[in-house]
């Protein structure tokens, strides 16, 4: 494992995650400053996981063709493209092509995760992608913050912020980040060429090892973002916290899951076996989420938030790391980059099936929902992925090839 360029791209995504930490909690009051409508704004902060949905296959199709590096400055330009226009922008379009280019070109995540699997043996594979997810949380933990103080300045000066950190990494990347596919690699992926098309991408969800971790990614994805985009609204309703107190419970998941994804995750691979460790996870998600639905004070809420971040940690990491192992090196790119979409699909719904859920049924309903959607993938897993893997589970996961 190389520990230069691990500490690299863990500098590289904390400040991109930074930087996209810094507006987004700000994004709703900007929109409003344009008359835009409450459905707007819910159509402006899903528009850029929708177009993340379809650039980021793309972006990881191209990063294993032509490789990391050059895909990641491009991705950057872009981010720093769009935080500029969100800086000066002056009407609500403006705010839309700032967060739709930025989701098409900018998201980069999945092309990150390729570098890590570059990087690191498969042994050290996981705790690696682990240190991704420890970026995420940290630039999440300290974005929203210092964005709510830029405010108060004005909204565009936390957008012009976070356009200084892209431009910072863009430099770093440029500079100091070398590309981590060999030109051997990447003239067998040219050779190869595997197609950048939404068929073939879809057809990765029939191959038999890599299609159940695809749909094990979506539901668990679509469970988790229930609990994740619905969870303010229900800290006001069931338990009368204000924006303060939420944000400090907000943070403390934010620290609960650093330390799961950046200090657990090596431990726990070392010690269990990835397919044990997706089944166990799926198990603590659900019952995690169902005592969640009824949790009657925010004591019982901060214990049952421990396994809720435990498990949610686990699963971003382990599933990416099993899915790097089960598919041919060109084309690890592209598949963490489905991933990556599948996980941004969810996120273009989930908002509005919680938001129904708590209106109508009660704010128990979101957590009942995913906790009965992780039962059942629960069981989806013990059959297709830990069964199967559990007496070959090296054979399972050689890639193709």
């Amino acid at each position: 494992m190389n520990r230069s360029r691990l500490a690299n791209i863990f500098f590289i995504v904390f400040v991109d995650l930074l930087g996209f930490g810094l507006i987004l909690p700000l994004l709703p009051y900007y929109a409003e400053e344009f008359g835009a409508t409450p459905t707007l704004v819910g159509l402006l902060v899903a528009s850029n996981a929708a177009a993340n949905l379809i650039g980021a296959p793309i972006l990881g199709r191209l990063s294993d063709r032509f490789g990391r590096r050059p895909v990641l400055i491009a991705s950057i330009s872009s981010t720093l493209a769009g935080f500029l226009i969100l800086g000066f922008a002056n009407s609500l379009w403006m705010l839309f092509l700032a967060r739709i280019l930025d989701g098409l070109i900018g998201g980069n995540i999945s092309v990150a995760q390729a570098y890590i699997t570059d990087i690191t043996d498969e042994e050290n594979r996981a705790r690696g992608l682990g240190l991704i997810g420890a970026a995420f949380g940290l630039g999440f933990i300290i974005g929203p913050a210092l964005g709510g103080s830029l405010s108060r300045f004005g909204y565009a000066i936390p957008a012009f912020a976070a356009a200084g950190l892209a431009a910072l990494n863009l430099t770093g990347v440029t500079l100091w980040l070398p590309e981590s596919l060999s030109l051997e690699q990447r003239s067998s992926s040219e050779n190869q060429r595997p197609e950048i098309n939404l068929r073939s991408l879809l057809a990765a969800l029939r191959r038999p090892v890599v299609g159940p971790l695809l749909h094990t990614r979506l539901f668990f994805a679509f469970a988790f973002s229930l609990f994740q985009t619905i969870f303010a609204l229900y800290a006001q309703y069931r338990l009368d916290l204000n924006a303060q107190s939420t944000g400090l419970v907000l943070t403390y998941v934010g620290l609960l899951s650093v330390l799961v994804q950046g200090v657990a995750m090596g431990r726990l691979t070392r010690r269990f076996s990835e397919p044990a460790l997706i089944f166990s996870a799926t198990v603590m998600m659900s019952a995690g989420l169902l005592a969640w639905a009824w949790t009657p004070n925010v004591i019982t809420l901060l214990i049952v938030l421990i396994p809720l971040a435990l498990a949610g940690g686990i699963l971003n990491t382990v599933i990416n790391s099993s899915l790097s192992k089960a598919v041919a090196p060109n084309e690890i790119g592209g598949t963490l980059g489905l991933s990556s979409a599948l996980e941004n699909l969810t996120r273009v719904f989930s908002p509005s099936v919680g938001g129904l859920l708590l209106e109508f049924a009660g704010t128990w309903a979101p957590g009942l929902l995913g906790a009965a959607m992780m039962a059942w993938l629960a069981s989806f897993v013990w059959r297709h992925i830990y069964a199967p893997f559990k007496p070959q589970a090296q054979e399972h996961l050689t890639p193709p090839g």
